[in-house]
């Protein structure tokens, strides 16, 4: 039977969301094992066992760039059988690439669900803005796939506590590098990633100074996240952190307020498996309506403050 590695970057002192999405789905699969990057605490450990792992390989990168050293001790440890699950992270893009590198196979990226083929691997990619489903397969391994955010649930299994091999990254290097310096962002109110509620605006608002005004005084309110479409990113309104879309984001909130936003096929990929999606546009015959469950036809200069203002007299 095929090996199921999970890749698991530790956040906060935790295992990330993604990760724990991933191996809930690796459960379907075989009994899965960790690589867990980050400190290992007792309760991180605790955590994977909750959510299916039956072993975890354990090991902290400290100051170094992790993708190098964690490509070199995967490879070490793959079969040709394997199938290693990542996310669309940062690192684990990074660790995707350097690691087909080394085993000279090739990646399957940005997939929504995996599953065992007559004698494959198969992968199924949403394309054209989610209205399509395209399945690859692939024969020769190990297996490398890179899963999009918010495609399984991080549901706990009752496991219990994983056996740990805590392991020594090795050495890579000309290709050895270290982070000098790194930058928290602040943050304030819910993670755009894991927030119930979703305000996001796009350049129908006209101006940053509305953004401001108008969405992030309505996610107060509401004690939502704030999103945008590229566009704005783009403008430089907002920062990239809070970009929905294929090349942002996935987000998959009980509620998504889309404000001037017209929906391109680029910002939909990211949000439209929302529970509900609320959309104020001027233009009625914009494309978010086609994914909308109640559409406001009206200028969001005037239909927000409105709304803003019934929940401030509300509070």
């Amino acid at each position: 039977m095929a090996e199921v590695w999970v890749f698991i970057e530790e956040t906060g002192g935790a295992p990330s969301p993604l990760g724990l999405e991933l191996l809930t789905k690796a459960r379907d699969l075989g009994e899965p094992v960790v690589f867990y990057l980050g400190s290992g605490k007792d309760e991180a450990f605790a955590k994977l066992g909750e959510h299916g792992a039956k072993q975890v390989i354990q090991a902290d990168a400290g100051d170094r760039l992790p993708s190098g050293p964690v490509a070199a001790a995967l490879t070490e440890r793959l079969e040709p059988s394997s199938i290693l699950l990542l996310g669309q992270a940062y690192t684990d893009r990074d660790i995707a690439g350097r690691l087909a590198s080394r085993l000279g196979v090739g990646v399957l990226s940005n997939a929504s669900d995996v599953r065992f083929g007559d004698g494959t691997i198969e992968t199924d990619h949403e394309i054209f803005g989610g209205s399509q489903v395209a399945t690859a397969a692939a024969s020769e391994g190990p297996h490398i796939v890179m899963i999009r955010p918010k495609s399984f649930p991080a549901e706990p299994s009752d496991g219990a506590s994983p056996e740990v091999e805590k392991i020594e990254l090795p050495d890579v290097g000309r290709s050895e590098a270290t982070v000098a310096e790194s930058h928290v962002e602040e943050r304030e109110g819910p993670q755009l990633g894991d927030a119930a509620v979703v305000v996001s605006g796009g350049r129908g608002l006209g101006s940053p100074d509305a953004y401001g005004e108008l969405v992030e005084k309505l996610a107060k309110q509401l004690r939502a996240a704030t999103g945008a479409t590229r566009a704005i990113v783009d403008a430089g309104w907002v920062p990239y952190a809070k970009q929905v879309g294929q090349t942002g984001k996935t987000v998959k909130p009980d509620v998504y307020i889309a404000c001037g936003i017209s929906g391109a096929m680029q910002h939909l990929v990211g949000m439209k498996d929302a529970g509900t999606i609320i959309a104020i546009n001027k233009d009625p015959d914009a494309p978010i309506f086609s994914v909308a469950d109640l559409g406001v036809v009206g200028d969001v200069h005037k239909v927000l403050p409105k709304l803003i203002e019934a929940l401030e007299g509300r509070a």
